[in-house]
């Protein structure tokens, strides 16, 4: 009896030793299947998020690729071009490829170009002093033509000045709100033509157009700022806002209408824009220049450029800008902004 359990015993421990080995075995035959298997990614669960595959070499040069150009420096150059014909009509329909720009000399490669008709965030200076009392109404009508001739996405604000400049109207998209306070405004007093016209380009700035402009309608005569005329020069050399002036004049009657005359065109000049001189009782004169002013915002050519030499020591950069039209349309003039600040500091 005893023999015959120790029979048992051993059969059942060689059977378990048997399908021990087979076990290990099996395991042993299908490790090489698995390290040769590609993982299957996970797919994730309903507001989980998946993980992501690692890159692969063509992924990563892409990357690199898209990285380098959002790293492009941040210190672009816009111009905005007026280009007139022999009859002072303005010309559209020119390409990139008709312009050549230079900065310091050095030409430049453009890499923004655009001939759109794009809205602009425009500030109006108005001269409400005693030298101004018997053209406001004139001015008012002109000034009316000029916003209905404007884009319809323009946005405006209003500053009125004498002795001291102030704001009197906050960005408005609606030009009847700017008329609307002039039409009571009262002539009197001296004339922070500076003054006013500083405070204006900081104004602009805030604008939500990216082209911001000036409209100035004076006679350019200052006696009353604390600004100087050198302060508002640079200024507006360091800013990128095109100004537009209508100097109302009389030249018979105004002693200082020459020196009025001078510091209107010159800051008008420096930025791209310009000034007009009507006769101050010639309404109709008047009326047309607003117009021609509202027309020439919206025919303009827009160039941007990363300027190849950013170590320059130089404090102001002078542009200048080449047209090379094609046949047929005789000798161009151009109006643009003259030069910009550094960017190093």
């Amino acid at each position: 009896m005893k023999k015959r359990l120790s029979c048992i015993s051993l059969t059942a421990l060689f059977l378990f030793a048997l399908s021990q080995f087979l076990t290990v075995s099996a395991r042993q035959e299908n490790k090489p299947n698995q390290q040769n298997a590609q993982p299957v990614p996970a797919k994730a669960n309903a507001g989980e998020a998946a993980v992501p595959a690692k890159p692969t070499p063509a992924d990563q040069k892409s990357a690199a690729k898209k990285d380098d150009i959002t790293r492009l420096p941040a210190n672009i150059v816009n111009v905005t071009i007026s280009v007139t014909d022999p009859y002072g009509r303005f010309v559209t329909g020119l390409g990139k490829d008709h312009f050549e720009v230079f900065d310091d000399k050095v030409k430049q490669q453009i890499l923004h170009f655009t001939d759109d008709d794009a809205p602009v965030s425009m500030g109006i200076v108005y001269d409400v002093s005693g030298s101004m009392k018997e053209r406001v109404g004139r001015s008012i009508r002109a000034l009316r033509r000029f916003i209905e001739t404007s884009h319809n996405d323009d946005d405006f604000f209003l500053i009125g000045f004498n002795d001291r400049a102030k704001l009197v109207q906050d960005f408005t998209t609606s030009g009847d709100s700017i008329l609307g306070h002039l039409l009571f405004a009262a002539p009197h007093g001296s004339t922070a033509l500076y003054d006013a016209a500083y405070i204006a380009v900081e104004k602009v700035q805030q604008g939500r157009q990216s082209k911001k402009a000036l409209l100035i309608i004076s006679d350019g005569q200052d006696n009353n700022s604390r600004y100087t005329y050198k302060e508002l020069r640079n200024r507006v050399k360091e800013a990128d806002v095109q100004i537009y002036a209508i100097g109302i004049t009389d030249p018979a009657n105004d002693t200082l209408a020459g020196f009025g005359r001078s510091v209107l065109e010159e800051i008008t000049r420096m930025t791209g824009g310009r000034a007009f001189f009507p006769n101050a009782y010639n309404e109709p004169e008047l009326v047309e220049i607003c117009t021609r002013i509202a027309l020439e915002l919206r025919h303009q050519y827009s160039v941007g450029f990363y300027p190849t030499d950013v170590q320059s020591e130089a404090k102001w950069h002078k542009v200048q800008v080449k047209v090379n039209p094609p046949r047929g349309l005789g000798r161009l003039s151009l109006s643009y902004r003259d030069g910009y600040q550094s960017f190093k500091k």
